[in-house]
């Protein structure tokens, strides 16, 4: 945990700087996202970055709390939140074992761009299914790490180990979607932009 908040805090500012690679397929997700979304909601965002979605998203809900390990990440989003004059966003350095976080609390959950940055995965998924109200939904949007180029799984580890990449593990689309299942979800919306990635909206059962 320590190294992952080290690096995140040190690409903070360069993370901010970088465009979305895809535009197109990121707006889709915003939009297939609101679908879900309804006014009176309370929504969970971990692993939240600069903020950018969590932003985009708050005036579809009541309030979105949003987390990330990394206090750099926090700083920008605060101060991003703070440019826009928008208020119903919370954002807090943190992992999802934060005390604030209490059980049968949020309507949705957003892990965009992060289960694949995760050691414990089925731990991770059972907690938003213990964060999560009865019928509510998870949304994630993950790198498929076993379908990236070969050149690039047999890179990661050389860049691991010289800081310039944080800790990846080897998730495959059956995989995420067994786990899913397990934690006790079930897909309502499964998309592949790419071979590389994948957009699921799961619903607590």
């Amino acid at each position: 945990m320590k190294e992952s908040k080290a690096f995140w805090d040190k690409a903070a500012a360069r993370y901010a700087r970088s465009p979305v690679k895809d535009e197109a397929s990121y707006q889709k997700k915003l939009a297939i996202t609101r679908e879900y979304l309804k006014p009176d909601w309370s929504v969970l965002e971990f692993g939240c970055g600069t903020g950018s979605t969590a932003l985009a998203h708050a005036p579809f809900v009541r309030e979105i709390v949003a987390t990330d390990i990394s206090d750099a990440m926090i700083e920008i989003a605060t101060a991003k939140a703070t440019e826009a004059g928008i208020t119903n966003v919370h954002f807090q350095q943190g992992t999802l074992n934060h005390p604030d976080l209490t059980p049968n609390r949020f309507d949705a959950v957003l892990g965009l761009n992060i289960l694949h940055l995760l050691e414990d995965l089925p731990g991770v998924l059972a907690t938003i299914h213990r964060l999560l109200k009865s019928g509510g939904v998870f949304v994630s949007s993950t790198a498929l790490v076993s379908e990236i180029n070969l050149v690039w799984r047999l890179a990661i580890p050389v860049m691991q180990r010289v800081g310039l990449a944080p800790y990846v593990n080897r998730l495959g689309r059956q995989d995420l979607l067994q786990a899913l299942a397990t934690a006790g979800f079930e897909v309502d919306y499964d998309w592949q932009p790419g071979k590389e990635s994948v957009f699921i909206v799961a619903r607590k059962v």
